[in-house]
């Protein structure tokens, strides 16, 4: 790992993201890399993963400057799901420090079953309750989640 962007566990493995499309499993003892899985969507990488969450058998994590979550299989490294999380935009104070002031936080609550976000320099924990629907509202993931799907393989460096 390049940089430490995001941590989660599942009790046995730590998932670690570095701002690329590698989801990163670390050994908790050792701290040793243990395996570096390519994370798509649709064949193309994902990259700019940052804040992780380990939740019900999949890895959540948060796309940089996006409001974007996605949700991946730790196993095969595929995006299984996304979160779109743009209306909560319209209910966050904004700092005016727009290179900053991004959606950057993920927490769950397993034994009550909630999920909650946050964000940098947001002074607000918001605990929301997803609902499911067939493709992305009103645009491709591509549109609401920009520089984040590229296609090809390998990493590409950040902007």
């Amino acid at each position: 790992m390049r940089d430490g962007w995001g941590l989660a566990t599942d009790g046995k493995v730590v998932f670690g993201s570095d701002g690329t499309s590698t989801l990163y499993q670390i050994d908790p003892e050792s701290h040793q890399v243990m395996r570096m899985v390519p994370v798509k969507y649709q064949d193309n990488d994902v990259r700019y993963l940052n804040e992780l969450e380990y939740i019900n058998g999949e890895v959540w994590a948060n796309a940089f400057k996006t409001d974007c979550i996605a949700i991946i299989s730790p196993d095969s490294g595929i995006v299984v799901g996304w979160v779109f999380l743009h209306e909560l935009r319209h209910h966050s104070p904004n700092s005016g420090n727009m290179a900053h002031d991004v959606l950057n936080g993920i927490a769950w609550d397993e034994d009550n079953h909630r999920l909650f976000v946050t964000g940098k320099l947001w002074p607000t924990l918001y605990e929301i309750k997803l609902r499911h629907i067939e493709g992305p509202p009103d645009g491709s993931i591509e549109q609401l989640c920009p520089r984040i799907i590229i296609p090809g393989s390998g990493n590409f460096p950040l902007l």
